[in-house]
């Protein structure tokens, strides 16, 4: 992507207001327009949709994204958008499919892990749930109180994982 256009989209990202998406929509559409089939415009306009409350939209353009090609860091963000999309919009079966392959292509994501464990709550997978945060915890948190404890958290981790009946992704 050409350096004047990830210029705009984040200047656009950067002046949107939460309470009032319908102005950054407005000046996505017209960068869509002026670049259709763009991944990363295509991306940044699911994510205002989404920002509104527009998820069923937003949906679609995610797809779009994912189908034009998008890579790194703005896969891994939209990979987690879209899976929260999808969760928010009671397609939990599509939604931990999206955390699946993007937890193995981002397996030190903290945030997929996060998002991922409130699909597996909301699709009533609390014990997996649970342990998926379990583990991020005995992963990730650097915290001298907390490290006496990791192999003890991970062994509870493991334990809620056998309660349920999908294996761990």
């Amino acid at each position: 992507m050409d350096g004047a256009l990830e210029a705009e989209l984040d200047g656009l990202f950067a002046a949107r207001d939460r309470a009032d998406m319908a102005p950054t929509i407005t000046a996505l559409l017209g960068v869509l327009r002026r670049h259709p089939g763009n991944a990363r415009v295509l991306y940044e306009v699911g994510g205002a949709h989404d920002t509104a409350g527009r998820e069923e939209e937003a949906a679609g353009y995610y797809e779009q994204a994912l189908a034009a090609g998008l890579s790194g860091d703005v896969l891994r963000r939209c990979c987690l958008q879209y899976g929260s999309t999808l969760r928010n919009l009671g397609r939990m079966e599509e939604s931990l499919a999206v955390f699946a392959r993007a937890r193995q292509e981002f397996p030190g994501s903290v945030s997929l892990g996060v998002f991922e464990a409130l699909t597996l709550h909301a699709a009533g997978r609390a014990d997996r749930a649970l342990a998926g945060l379990l583990f991020l915890m005995a992963e990730h948190v650097d915290s001298p109180e907390l490290q006496r404890y990791v192999p003890a958290i991970r062994g509870n981790a493991e334990y809620l994982v056998s309660l349920d009946e999908e294996p761990p992704h």
